[in-house]
């Protein structure tokens, strides 16, 4: 297939034998860089007999565009290589390579089995106490068992407290999250918690205050001479809560230009750091 040129946007066709999450994240990864460019994403899930996988071949057909795949049955696979194949289409196996390094280190094939990547496991299992943790412990809720806690994010309103704990409870991670509210003390007994880490999260003063100027707009709210998009109360909060970090010396992040996945990268690249003294402390 030509190039598309000079088009504002192009069909992203994501085919998986699973839930799709894997493709999903690789697709946009690349898609991000191609800022001049909108993908229109469709996605097709658990394609798993060729009956499925003729519905995404009909769509393809009325809308031709790039096609990703993760599918392990090599029959599904060849079929969708060559309909791509006969009728120009781009079509990677995002997997295959992957595999490739994989088998020609290991010495050993895949067992073609799709979906296994999410088989309720350990690892799933502590996902979901994570996350079960996390929920009922948002926004300073349920803070008598936070030694419990592997993280506890503290910062004032609107600094991504709330989707950053969701996505480290995703990780396996659990974490409870505590706002500090103008001319309230946080809980005491925070900071005598051994276990937890706790981050501070900031962000600038001109970000706090638009994202709750939008938040009260979003509910239909008067603004005017409100405090809680004042521009000076608001970068009060912000140094009171910065000198309260640093009085305890915990880690802050600024997230004021970072994604919530940067965060938690970093928020987990402390953590593990931190585990990683304590071992070699003992021995």
């Amino acid at each position: 297939m030509s190039p598309v040129k000079n088009a504002h946007y192009f069909h992203l066709h994501l085919v998986s034998d699973a839930t799709g999450e894997t493709l999903l994240a690789v697709a946009r990864a690349a898609a991000a860089q191609y800022t001049s460019v909108q993908s229109v994403e469709h996605i097709y899930s658990l394609v798993r007999n060729e009956t499925q996988l003729d519905r995404v071949i009909s769509a393809l057909n009325e809308e031709p565009g790039i096609v990703l795949y993760t599918l392990v049955d090599p029959i599904l696979s060849k079929k969708l290589e060559d309909f791509c194949k006969k009728n120009g289409i781009p079509c990677v196996s995002v997997l295959s390579p992957i595999f490739k390094v994989f088998q020609s280190y290991l010495g050993v094939t895949s067992v073609s089995k799709a979906g296994a990547q999410h088989v309720l496991n350990e690892d799933y299992f502590k996902r979901m106490e994570a996350l079960n943790y996390t929920m009922i412990h948002d926004d300073g809720q349920l803070s008598d068992d936070l030694e419990e806690a592997d993280v506890i994010l503290l910062g004032v309103s609107r600094t991504s407290k709330t989707p950053t704990s969701i996505y480290l409870a995703n990780r396996g991670v659990k974490t409870a999250n505590i706002p500090l509210i103008p001319g309230i003390e946080p809980p005491e007994h925070i900071i005598d918690l051994k276990k937890p880490l706790k981050v501070g999260l900031i962000a600038s003063a001109e970000r706090i205050v638009q994202i709750r100027r939008n938040r009260l707009l979003a509910q239909n709210m008067v603004e005017e001479d409100n405090p809680y998009t004042n521009r000076f109360i608001v970068q009060e909060e912000l140094n009171q809560s910065r000198r309260f970090f640093v009085d305890h010396g915990w880690p802050m992040i600024d997230v004021t230009r970072r994604s919530i996945e940067e965060t938690a990268a970093e928020i987990i690249a402390i953590l593990n750091e931190r585990k990683l003294k304590a071992r070699e402390s003992v021995e």
